[in-house]
């Protein structure tokens, strides 16, 4: 088994499309008017619609801005020139800025237009270093 995409369910799919890609520097590829895709090296970020929801069974099974418990991560190589770069956008959305974790991260936390917690990165104590190597 191999986990490759999170998705997140938007009532406002442009707006979220926009502020990934501002974000991640990265493009996100929008499939169709409801659905597009952040693709990075190792998984996906999906955004869909609101409207998407009729192929899983309708509006109830999910919500739009309604997460409290996942948080979305990208390593990044280094956070502090993420933060500089972003820190004017981001101003509105910040969480917690560049900070040592406990267990060897420094990361910068932040949420999303739709209230989507998302932390970027970098390992920085040398067993974190080591640990995501191959992943970046």
């Amino acid at each position: 088994m191999n986990l490759v995409s999170i998705r997140i369910i938007t009532a406002d799919l442009n707006g979220l499309v926009k502020f990934y890609e501002q974000v991640t520097g990265m493009p996100v590829v929008q499939y169709t008017p409801d659905f597009a895709e952040l693709q990075t090296k190792t998984a996906t970020l999906a955004i869909g619609s609101t409207k998407t929801l009729q192929f899983f069974g309708g509006a109830d099974v999910a919500q739009a801005s309604q997460n409290r418990s996942a948080i979305i991560e990208f390593l990044v190589d280094d956070v502090e020139k993420d933060y500089e770069r972003l820190a004017d956008f981001l101003k509105p959305y910040i969480v917690q800025k560049p900070t040592t974790m406990p267990w060897g991260n420094k990361s910068l936390l932040f949420r999303d237009p739709d209230g989507n917690l998302v932390n970027l990165f970098t390992p920085v104590t040398p067993e974190t270093i080591k640990k995501f190597e191959s992943k970046n």
